[in-house]
């Protein structure tokens, strides 16, 4: 094969390797830490005690609890009651009960969106829960710390819509895709730096420029978790809050963001360790000293010579 062919197929291979790797990270991090229920509650789990959080949580309990109780008194309460149910609320996301049915509430969630995105015959339906088991699991909880009048707490079915049919059904599709180049992403990317190392005139740097992309992509993915932080937080619709949805997105991003910075650091360990092994080879070595060569006396003329 020509040097050229071989130089611009290497750095072809080599450089859709270096493309490939950090898109094989996004999508293993999304099927495999995303879409399992129990990595996805171990993740936001933490969250039921983050501030920000709780205070989101509390605000939504407490505009809830103010409109049962204006249904029930059939007009709007006073300032005082409203202050009240609010305190209330937000004392009640310091208790275990919260953290309880915070965890309940985002396992049922996870895996009625997991089913659904792996069902292929409910398209074209919405995503609904029913939010009956976690009521119950907070009813125990308050009856386990004896609470006043816990086991009088209603249980309701009454199902939640959390995808609507369209939204589903893009999201499918999504997972399908994503489905299939979690496996195939990373076996392409080892394929192709394999073939660019293979192929290259001078392997030794292509093992070097290989290693110096690969922590490129890294840092490039990096740099994608930080701007899609910023997008997701501050084009929010309005009443949602921003730092709880900035801390769930970092308590979801966690892996990727240590898996960006895992490429990194294996990429420059590579590019490094293949330098100062072509550094080490260049260096001349030390040769022992010969032993100096004694040219051979001639030999004395004899009588007979003579």
């Amino acid at each position: 094969m020509f040097p050229r062919l071989r130089g611009a197929l290497s750095a072809a291979s080599i450089a859709l390797a270096c493309l490939l790797a950090p898109c094989a990270t996004l999508a293993g991090w999304a099927l495999y830490a995303l879409a399992d229920t129990g990595r996805y509650v171990a993740a936001v789990a933490p969250l039921a005690d983050d501030p920000d959080v709780r205070n989101a949580a509390a605000d939504t309990l407490g505009s809830g609890f103010a409109g049962i109780v204006d249904e029930v008194t059939a007009g709007p309460v006073n300032g005082t009651v409203r202050l009240f149910v609010r305190d209330a609320a937000r004392s009640f996301t310091r208790t275990d009960a919260f953290r309880e049915g915070w965890d309940a509430a985002n396992r049922t969630v996870h895996t009625a969106v997991l089913r659904a995105l792996r069902d292929d015959g409910a398209a074209g339906r919405p995503v609904t829960v029913d939010l009956a088991p976690v009521t119950e699991r907070v009813r125990d909880r308050f009856a386990a710390d004896n609470a006043p009048f816990a086991r009088r707490i209603p249980v309701r079915h009454t199902s939640v819509t959390v995808l609507t049919a369209p939204e589903a059904d893009r999201l499918r599709k999504g997972f399908h895709v994503l489905d299939v180049a979690a496996f195939w992403l990373p076996l392409a990317a080892v394929a192709f730096a394999v073939t660019g190392i293979a192929v290259a005139a001078r392997r030794r740097r292509a093992v070097t420029a290989a290693g110096i992309g690969t922590a490129l992509g890294g840092a490039l993915l990096a740099l994608a978790v930080l701007v899609g932080r910023r997008l997701t937080v501050t084009e929010l619709p309005g009443p949602v809050n921003g730092p709880a949805a900035g801390a769930v997105y970092d308590a979801l991003t966690a892996t990727l963001r240590t898996a960006s910075w895992l490429l990194v650091g294996l990429g420059l360990t590579v590019a490094l360790a293949s330098w100062l092994t072509g550094l080490y080879g260049r260096l001349p070595r030390r040769r022992s000293p010969a032993e100096p060569v004694t040219d051979p006396t001639p030999p004395r003329p004899t009588r007979t010579g003579l």
